[in-house]
Formats: C-alpha cells, sequence, structure tokens
C-alpha cells in the first residue's frame, strides 16, 4: 500500500512538472507570436539601424507587458497564486517605467525623453531587466551581451541627439546631467514687460500680492515658506516650486495641470488664496489707467493689454530665469577642481543610488511625474492625507497617476527649504534621507547623507552672471 501511494506521488509530481513546462512553452510561443504580430502592425519609419535593432530587442523581449497601461493579463493569469503574482509585478513594473511613450517615439525617429533613456541605462547596465521571475516562464526573453551593449549603444546616440553640440568635457558627453547651456529664444521687450508684470501688486485683487510674493527671486525662487501667504493672509494648500529654471519643466505645477509657463502664469491671478483677482476685466482696468505700461504693451502686442498679453509677457520673463555655471557646471565643463573630494565622492553616491534617473537633464528635474513613495509607503508613513497628496490624479483622474508629482528641478536645492510639495523636510539632510528611503529603499548612513547634501550644495548657480544666495 504504501509502495503504490509512494508511485502516485512520484507521479504526480512528474505530470506536476510536465504540465509546468508545457505552460512555459505554451506562454512563451504565445508571447512570441503576440510580439511576431505587434512588429508587423507597427511602421518603423526611423532608418536609423541601431534605433531599429532597439526597437525589436525592446518589443521581442515584452517589456511593454509590464511596462504599459495597455499590458493584457496573459490567460495562465486566471491561475491561483499567478495571478497575484503577475498583477503585482505589472503594478510595480508601471510603477517605476511607463515604456511605451519610449516605443512610440522610438518608432517614429523623434528624440526619447532623457528620464526615459536613464532608466533604461540603469536596468541595462546592473543587469536587473529582465527579472529572473520574468525569464523563468519567458525563455527567450533573457538580454545577452550583445543585445545588451546594443541597448547601451542606442542609449548614447539618443541621448547625444538632446546635446547636439555638447558643452560638457569628453569624459561627461553620456552622462545624465549636463551643464546649464541652453539659452531660451526670446522677444526682449516683451521679457522686459514681463519682469515688470511679475512684480506688479495690481495684478491681485487687493493689491498687495505679486508673482515675486511666492516666487522670489532673491529667494532661490521661493518664499521659504511651508505654504505661500496669499492675498488677505490666506494660505495655500502646498508649498511653492521654484520659478528659477521652470523653462525645463515638461508641464507646470506639482501635478502639472498647466501645460506651459503660459498657462500657469495664469492660474494664481485668479486663484482666491493665491493673487485673488475676480477676472482678467479688474486686472486689465488698473493696468488701463497707467500710461507708461499702456505704452508697453502697445510697442510688442498690437492688440495692446489682454489676459493672453499679459500671460504671455510674464512666461517670456520666466524663459529667462535660469541660472547657470554652478561649480558642479564647471565641473563637467572640465574643471576638475571646481569639486572637491567629498562632493565627488558626493556626486558617485548619487549616481550609485539611480538618482540621475529621475533627476536628469540641465534642470535635473522637471521632465517626468513619479510616485512619492515609491520604495515604502510615504503617505501612511507621514498620516494625515489630503487631497492634494493625489497628485497628478487630480488633473488626469487616472488610478496610475495616484500619488504622482512633477519631479523637482535640484538646481540651487540647497536655497529652497522646506522639501517636497507638503513642505515636511526643513533641511537639505532630511529631504536626502527621506527620498533615499522611500524612493530608492535604502537607509543612508550619516556619512552617506553628507557627501551627497554636499554634492548638492553645489548645484546653486548664477542668475544675470550673479551667485545666488539667501
Amino acid at each position: 500500500m504504501m509502495h503504490k501511494i509512494k508511485l502516485l506521488a512520484v507521479g504526480g509530481i512528474v505530470v506536476g512538472v510536465i504540465a509546468y513546462l508545457t505552460t512555459v512553452f505554451l506562454v512563451d510561443k504565445e508571447d512570441q507570436q503576440t510580439t511576431k504580430t505587434k512588429l508587423m502592425a507597427v511602421q518603423l519609419t526611423t532608418e536609423q539601424p541601431l534605433a531599429r535593432q532597439t526597437y525589436q530587442l525592446l518589443i521581442s523581449n515584452g517589456c511593454e507587458n509590464c511596462h504599459s497601461q495597455q499590458a493584457q493579463l496573459p490567460f495562465y493569469a486566471k491561475m491561483p497564486v499567478a495571478k497575484q503574482l503577475i498583477k503585482q509585478d505589472m503594478d510595480m513594473g508601471l510603477a517605476h517605467f511607463d515604456i511605451m511613450p519610449l516605443l512610440k517615439n522610438l518608432a517614429k525617429n523623434q528624440p526619447v525623453s532623457e528620464v526615459d533613456l536613464a532608466k533604461l541605462e540603469v536596468v541595462i547596465s546592473n543587469n536587473t531587466m529582465p527579472p529572473a521571475r520574468y525569464t523563468a516562464l519567458h525563455w527567450r526573453s533573457s538580454l545577452s551581451a550583445e543585445n545588451r551593449q546594443t541597448l547601451l549603444d542606442w542609449i548614447k546616440q539618443a541621448r547625444a541627439r538632446h546635446y547636439p553640440q555638447p558643452v560638457s568635457a569628453p569624459q561627461f558627453h553620456n552622462e545624465a546631467i549636463q551643464p546649464i547651456s541652453t539659452v531660451f529664444n526670446v522677444n526682449l521687450e516683451k521679457v522686459a514687460l514681463g519682469s515688470v508684470l511679475y512684480h506688479d501688486v495690481r495684478l491681485s485683487g487687493d493689491d498687495t500680492v505679486t508673482c515675486a510674493s511666492c516666487h522670489g527671486l532673491d529667494k532661490g525662487g521661493v518664499d521659504g515658506l511651508k505654504t505661500s501667504t496669499g492675498i488677505g493672509g490666506a494660505k495655500g494648500p502646498i508649498n511653492a516650486p521654484t520659478v528659477f529654471n521652470s523653462a525645463f519643466n515638461i508641464h507646470q505645477f506639482w501635478d502639472g495641470r498647466a501645460e506651459d509657463l503660459q498657462a500657469q502664469a495664469g492660474g494664481p491671478v485668479l486663484n482666491p488664496k493665491e493673487m485673488g483677482s475676480t477676472s482678467f476685466k479688474q486686472v486689465i482696468t488698473k493696468l488701463e489707467t497707467d500710461p507708461v505700461i499702456v505704452s508697453q504693451f502697445a510697442k510688442v502686442y498690437p492688440d495692446g493689454i489682454t489676459e493672453k498679453n499679459i500671460t504671455n509677457a510674464i512666461a517670456e520673463f520666466e524663459k529667462t530665469l535660469t541660472t547657470p555655471n554652478s561649480r558642479f557646471d564647471q565641473y563637467l565643463k572640465g574643471n576638475d577642481n571646481a569639486l572637491n573630494s567629498e562632493e565627488k565622492q558626493g556626486y558617485a553616491l548619487f549616481k550609485k543610488y539611480e538618482c540621475q534617473t529621475c533627476h536628469v537633464g540641465q534642470a535635473m528635474g522637471g521632465q517626468s511625474f513619479e510616485i512619492l513613495g515609491l520604495q515604502g509607503n510615504y503617505f501612511k508613513d507621514r498620516g494625515n492625507t489630503t487631497e492634494v497628496d493625489h497628485g497628478r490624479y487630480n488633473f488626469t483622474k487616472n488610478p496610475h497617476d495616484m500619488h504622482k508629482f512633477k519631479v523637482p528641478t535640484l538646481r540651487n536645492i540647497a536655497l529652497t527649504a522646506p522639501y517636497f510639495h507638503d513642505a515636511s523636510e526643513a533641511t537639505l539632510e532630511g529631504a536626502v534621507a527621506q527620498m533615499a528611503k522611500y524612493q530608492v529603499g535604502v537607509n543612508l548612513s550619516q556619512d552617506e547623507i553628507a557627501k551627497i547634501t554636499a554634492f548638492l550644495n553645489t548645484l546653486t548657480g548664477q542668475y544675470q552672471g550673479k551667485q545666488l544666495t539667501l
């Protein structure tokens, strides 16, 4: 009797193994067929061989299966245990990286986001993608050393498209971070008018508040408060981001609800807790009594003082609020003595913990929306959540955007305390520790915090040729 039971048990294991292997074979075969269908459906317009190879590698390895909002659950996802694991993997994959914009731009030979390039570079360099659990079921998805080099070569090529005439030293050409060098094309007469309007109390309902009240150019582009004070002493619900280098942002405000600088410029004017004007007609009526400003508008806007022209002039002015020539910029340009040993070690740690995957480009941020609490439940730990904490979801209503915020620029970060949208961190050291814990999943040592903070202090730049200070 016992002999029969053992035979049955062994037989059950064998049947289970055969069933597993059959499932794996069918899964891999199904995924490969789906891949072929996708490749046939996409019209690759790029003529770059490296770009075509990269596209086919990313598709054939099924990256979009976990990194796309359009990802479909496979048939075996209905099985017990598998369903939960697969759903968890897909949610985590998408939380880290939505690959579809990269694939679409790659297929159309359009520039790929610097953030997408940095994220892909890190996982390819670290050999962390595809993950082992995925390749266990998808045998053909493993990347060879040759495949990885192809991807890294393409990333270098794609990054160079953003900087066709690099100002960094040759050894830093392929860094995810580059010196501030862009000079935005502006109309100088509009800039002059925009500067006047930026500092004009008449844009507020009671003639007491200006744009500079919350975004002081002598205070790092912020006001140093947890939440800004508006008309009548009203308090806003969120920490004011810096206006410096905002021209580099993909969208404006923490939740990205403003498409560009001009759209952003009109928001605070009518916000009852900020500048509190009842309408732009109220603002225009006051400005029209001033012959000097009427004349300034007439020079650059044939239709005179309008809401569109007011916000356009302010936006033109804000395009000039860049802060180049920080010590770190000088270092990237080849001056090795611009940073001391501790600061260089801080930059190395900054890259070791992959901070440059989101804080990329010239502004070191502003190019993507990321979940606050990627590696830990920030809001549960902090408590007292409000609607503001929903982040980009408040604008898009997309569940995948819950708790996502525009990545802030790190330029002049030493001058812009308190930190985060909720102003929960008073010091730069505290902000570094919190970001490492909740975004990277590591608890930094005090030595590491000190070195990264020292590096961040080198990011303070110059405005109109003068070093920014508090």
